[in-house]
């Protein structure tokens, strides 16, 4: 790891810290990141707007959140402590959902973006996690980029999802990090480093990893993509 980050900038991105949950943070895992931080020194750091745990047990997932103003001032808090903590800014990445709260008051583009005006945080964009909750929800993910805080986002991710039906037979979408990133994945992309610019964007494949050639050609299409937004925002500005 140190020899890598001797030639690239890292990104770390963590899945522990239960930005969301009610209870006070960890202070022995941030401890421990800031350890992390120290040696390696990313360029970025970031984490889930979730919970994931409760009394003294830690949860194998991501769980969501009410958006309401309880939560809000929640989430903002654990931002404070974990920056100051970790003497970095981080990143908060948008979930991918299977449920929603009925008492939910804030959309969630605006909470991001509540979030990042009163913490002074980042964003993580995740583009998958996009498609994934507007396709288990029902809401359309070309018009949720577009009220999206994209002057806060710092980096993007990209991934597959897997199929599967919930408990009345509707289409479910599980961000399973398995497989290629979709066709719709791609143009919501597309779509967005046509109005952010090219983007750090990291494709995460963690499960039924192939060859390495299969994650080349990923890596390639961001890179091929993030070229014609580059291209385009240069033709606008000539014209």
């Amino acid at each position: 790891m140190e020899a890598i980050r001797e030639a690239y900038p890292l990104s770390l991105h963590g899945v522990g810290l239960s930005i969301g949950s009610p209870k006070p943070l960890d202070r022995d895992h941030l401890q421990r990141l800031k350890g992390l931080i120290r040696r390696y020194q990313p360029a970025q750091f970031s984490e889930h707007l979730a919970w994931s745990s409760h009394d003294e047990g830690f949860l194998a997932d991501l769980l969501p959140l009410p958006y309401d103003d309880e939560t809000l001032a929640i989430v903002c808090r654990h931002i404070d402590e974990t920056q100051e903590a970790l003497g970095t800014r981080m990143l908060l990445e948008n979930p991918s959902t299977y449920v929603q709260f009925s008492d939910s008051a804030i959309a969630e583009t605006e909470f991001l973006a509540e979030v990042g005006r009163r913490s002074g945080c980042g964003l993580l964009l995740d583009v998958n996690n996009v498609y994934v909750s507007a396709t288990n929800h029902g809401f359309d993910p070309f018009a949720y980029l577009a009220a999206f805080p994209l002057r806060h986002v710092g980096e993007i991710h990209l991934a597959g999802s897997a199929d599967a039906t919930d408990d009345e037979g509707a289409p479910l979408l599980i961000d399973a990090h398995n497989s290629p990133v979709r066709a719709a994945v791609w143009a919501l992309y597309q779509e967005t480093i046509g109005r952010l610019g090219p983007t750090p964007t990291l494709i995460e494949w963690d499960n039924d990893v192939p060859a390495w050639p299969v994650l080349l050609a990923e890596a390639r299409r961001a890179d091929a993509a993030m070229d014609r937004a580059a291209a385009w925002g240069a033709l606008r500005h000539a014209v």
